[in-house]
């Protein structure tokens, strides 16, 4: 019953199968035309094998595809429908880009969609192309492309050390171990070279170009080497699928791969460094693994520091470290083998003296007979896992060499456990559970006393049978051992003639001794070996309830203070250990959040930051100043390390012991991610109040801006009619208006400001692009603003030799009144102000410059914001909207704006927008 119980799948897994073949099922199939750089024939291969498909009369769609003038692609796009290129217009220029809206309305059954790594225009829905196909994929249409090896994420910075050359193009490395199909277009250094001097790739001039450069015979080997390496590497995820899918067994010989088995022995260090340099000849990947048995006394410290210092050796050489549970060794580690395809398993052999090798001997032969199939299994490990698993190479190492000076079985690490044993006051066998024993055996022998001679010696030894099988249940596999030899002596001195002799008289007892000794020792090692098993599997069910309730009550948790407290207690009432965390701040800084308890060290803030930094744990039992008292641990969340745990625990082995530590570290990821859960749902709830308060005002402004437009304008109307009529008013009367006058044009235009912003904001006009001349424009901003300048001298440059501009005459010239009243309004009268415009690449850049005080340093971009003034707020009139007003205007138009230091002068601001140039349409000369 227990190997078909082991041999029963794992529902979970079965579920997770099942949803994802319902998953894969509806959704589309991706292939990848995979190859080490341009020219090997990516594209030629992906419409070869489309041409054929279409043959077959599957559907197929030529959605992009990038010939780059190479007449044998070109020929066999000829005959394959076409999808036309979508128009996207940038900065003045009309770019051809994928439709991907027309490749889903039209819905082949294969979309051709060429270079997997290209970045689309600015303006499409996705930024990338790949975020394309994952959508085509998404609605069940089939998708192929082309890519080369130096557009994945993780080879991108490898190939610019050796090309010397970044591409800044990429694509996530899931998204190419996503494919469904990976096809490899290989071609030979030397052919692709001579495709590039035939012009097959570039043209003449750009192929001398990139022969000099990157198409250097070496790069192309190199490149090359990688496209091969990253495709078996594809390969092989696809052979491990396919065995797990059909549930094999037996090791495939595909690719090496190597599997240490290590323990507490003196030699762990020894074998992990002897695979890895085995491994890095056949270049293949290494495997770390150690056995988590039932045993009948905890391990020795010294035993587990060792353990945790060689697990933490394997993983700085890039092992991968798993720790098996299981009562029988073998099983444990060939189930392993098989689940990951490893070809070869490395063992060691421990150098021991007499006494350990006679140990060894006696319990491996105990673990032999209570295992399965002991009867052809043989002692050593090695011959065990070669029998069991026969289809991998067992390689079994020598034992490691001895310091001269040492002599055998005296090595230090041997020293050191029994030190560790003495000076930790509970590893001494504990002696009650004999002397339950020796108790177990007399009330065995009183009870017999009673029935004898009624009972026959048969029964008799069954009652001793049953004080041997009580003792193992209640004390262990030493203990029951001890029972059974004294219950042999026992029945022997009472219960066999001669009576109270330790002679026999029939020789046949001497059988009745010995199976009633096998039997015992048999019925302990059996009992005792249950009772740890139970005593394990109660300990596993009560962590996972553990890790279980903690994570229930830390999803309920709706402030840090919350988290902090269930931390505290939950870690004190699982590891018996005190802690304190560090969280971090709005402020992107660490913070205290819990003060150390009054019975536990004070924790180092510096020694917190750098794990923090680090992201590594620090401290007791790590390799990073072990001597403290406290282990830091860094709280990794998926998005980023929020905080750092820190524990103090009354027994330092607590922080070395492999189960413990990976209890604890679930602990710190469950408290990483409720600390990240806070973090955006605070993210989610300003955010929402943002766009609301956001929403509100601009309902607000928009409403209250119309209602006051209307009397503004009769206000500014009637007293524009009393100041032509000032000769008939008394002169203080003539001032009173001019005022009235003054205040209410400055209002119109603080209302117009709102109604640009509310109508900008809301996207309810759209613009009137019209192209237009920046001389003109600024000449109606001059006249417009002509009573505000009036005590400045503004100096323009000649702008007439300027191309024309599309934009939206009407808010450009917003723009430049706000510029120039905001230079009036924070300059002193007299002062000069410049405006001056020039063609920046494929932008037009306009400028408003003056010498007035200039912008503090760190205000640059505050300013731009709404309701937010530079630091004369307040001796200057005004609400803190027209700057923010030009930055949404020039938005609109694809431009930017941005404020710097006036250019040769000792103070002053410069405000610069610009604007994109576009292609102006050609001005026919006046006819004479």
């Amino acid at each position: 019953m227990a190997d078909i119980a082991g041999e029963r799948p794992d529902p979970d897994a079965l579920l997770k199968t099942l949803d994802e073949a319902e998953r894969q099922a509806v959704r589309g199939k991706l292939r990848v035309y995979f190859g080490s750089s341009a020219g090997v024939g990516k594209t030629y291969a992906m419409l070869a094998a489309a041409r054929a498909q279409a043959a077959q009369g599957v559907d197929v769609l030529a959605g992009i595809v990038e010939t780059h003038g190479r007449r044998e692609t070109a020929t066999l796009l000829e005959g394959l429908p076409v999808l036309p290129l979508r128009d996207v217009a940038y900065r003045g220029h009309v770019l051809k880009e994928f439709d991907l809206d027309g490749a889903l309305q039209r819905r082949p059954g294969l979309v051709l969609v060429d270079e997997l790594a290209h970045s689309n225009a600015p303006g499409s829905r996705h930024a990338k192309r790949w975020q394309d196909i994952q959508e085509l994929l998404a609605a069940g249409i089939d998708v192929w492309t082309t890519l080369n090896v130096q557009h994945l994420d993780s080879l991108n910075e490898a190939v610019g050390s050796i090309t010397g050359v970044r591409v800044w193009e990429t694509v996530p490395d899931e998204v190419f171990d996503g494919a469904e199909e990976v096809l490899l277009v290989d071609l030979s250094a030397d052919e692709l070279l001579r495709r590039l001097k035939e012009g097959k790739v570039y043209l003449p001039e750009q192929a001398r170009h990139a022969t000099r450069n990157f198409f250097r015979k070496g790069n192309l080997i190199a490149l090359r080497e990688l496209a091969l390496r990253r495709t078996a590497e594809h390969v092989d995820d696809d052979v491990q699928a396919y065995r797990r899918d059909r549930a094999i067994e037996p090791v495939w010989r595909t690719r090496e791969a190597i599997v240490a088995c290590i323990g507490p022995d003196a030699d762990a260090e020894y074998v992990i460094r002897s695979a890895h340099r085995m491994s890095q000849q056949l270049d293949c990947d290494l495997h770390v693994v150690t056995i988590d048995t039932p045993r009948a006394a905890p391990q020795p410290a010294a035993e587990q520091e060792r353990l945790q210092h060689s697990l933490a050796l394997a993983d700085s050489l890039g092992a991968r470290t798993e720790t098996l549970a299981g009562g029988d060794m073998v099983d444990a580690v060939a189930r392993y083998i098989r689940r990951h395809n490893i070809t070869k398993a490395i063992v060691g052999r421990t150098r021991a003296s007499g006494l350990q090798r006679l140990r060894l001997s006696i319990s491996a032969a105990l673990t032999a007979i209570m295992s399965p199939g002991w009867l052809w299994r043989r002692h050593s490990f090695a011959d065990m896992l070669a029998a069991g698993c026969p289809e991998i190479d067992v390689i079994r190492l020598g034992a490691p060499p001895l310091p001269a000076h040492t002599p055998p079985g005296r090595d230090p690490l041997t020293l050191g456990r029994r030190a560790g044993q003495a000076d930790d006051p509970r590893k001494g066998r504990p002696l009650a559970g004999y002397a339950w024993a020796l108790c177990y055996c007399a009330v065995a022998t009183a009870l017999s006393a009673l029935a004898f001679p009624a009972l026959h010696q048969t029964n008799i030894v069954m009652l001793f049978l049953l004080a041997v099988a009580a003792v193992a249940l209640r004390h262990g596999r030493g203990p029951a051992a001890l029972a059974s030899v004294v219950s042999v002596g026992l029945f022997d001195f009472f219960f066999v003639q001669p009576l109270s002799s330790f002679a026999v008289s029939d020789v046949q007892y001497l059988l009745t001794f010995g199976v009633l000794l096998g039997v015992g020792l048999l019925i302990g090692q059996l009992t005792a070996g249950l009772r740890l098993q139970a005593q394990a599997s109660v300990k596993r069910e009560a962590d996972a309830r553990s890790l279980y309730e903690f994570a229930r009550e830390l999803s309920s948790s709706l402030l840090p203070e919350q988290i902090v407290a269930l931390a505290s207690s939950f870690v004190h009432a699982t590891f018996g250990s005190r802690c304190a965390l560090y969280i971090l701040g709005l402020d992107d800084r660490l913070k205290l959040a819990s003060p150390a308890a009054g019975d536990m060290p004070s924790p180092e803030s510096a020694l917190a930051q750098w794990v923090y930094d680090h992201g590594q744990p620090a401290g007791a039992g790590t390799a990073t100043l072990s001597n403290s008292d406290l282990l830091y641990l860094p709280l990794k969340a998926p998005m980023r390390t929020r905080g750092v745990l820190v524990m103090a625990a009354a027994h330092r082995s607590l922080f070395s012991h492999p189960d413990s530590r990976r209890q604890i570290e679930a602990y710190a990821t469950l408290i990483a991610i409720a600390l990240e859960r806070l973090h955006y749902v605070e993210v989610a709830q300003q955010a929402l109040v943002s766009m609301e308060s956001e929403k509100l005002r601009n309902s607000l402004l928009a409403a209250v801006s119309h209602d006051l437009r209307t009397p503004l304008t009769s206000l500014v109307g009637m007293t524009d009619t009393l100041m032509r009529q000032q000769a008939a008013l008394p002169p203080g009367v003539q001032d009173t208006v001019q005022a009235m006058r003054d205040q209410a044009q400055r209002m119109h235009a603080l209302v117009v400001n709102l109604l640009d912003m509310a109508r900008l904001q809301s996207h309810d006009a759209p613009l009137r692009l019209e192209w237009q001349s920046i001389e003109e424009l600024v000449g109606a901003a001059l006249a417009a603003m002509r009573e505000p300048l009036a005590a400045h001298r503004v100096a323009v440059d000649s702008l007439s030799a300027l191309p024309l501009v599309e934009c939206d005459g009407v808010l450009i010239e917003r723009v430049l009144c706000n510029l120039l009243e905001n230079a009036a309004k924070y300059t002193p009268a007299g002062s000069a102000l410049r405006i001056h415009a020039a063609v920046h690449e494929s932008e037009m850049r306009v400028a408003v410059s003056d010498n007035g005080p200039g912008v503090a340093p760190g205000l640059e971009r505050r300013i731009f914001e709404k309701f937010t003034r530079g630091e004369r707020e307040s001796s200057t009139p005004g609400v803190g909207l027209g700057l923010a007003v030009c930055e949404a205007i020039i938005a609109a138009h694809h431009g930017r704006i941005w404020v710097e230091h006036a250019p040769g002068q000792a103070s002053g601001a410069q405000f610069v927008f610009s604007l994109p140039l576009g292609s102006p349409p050609q001005i026919q000369p006046e006819a004479p």
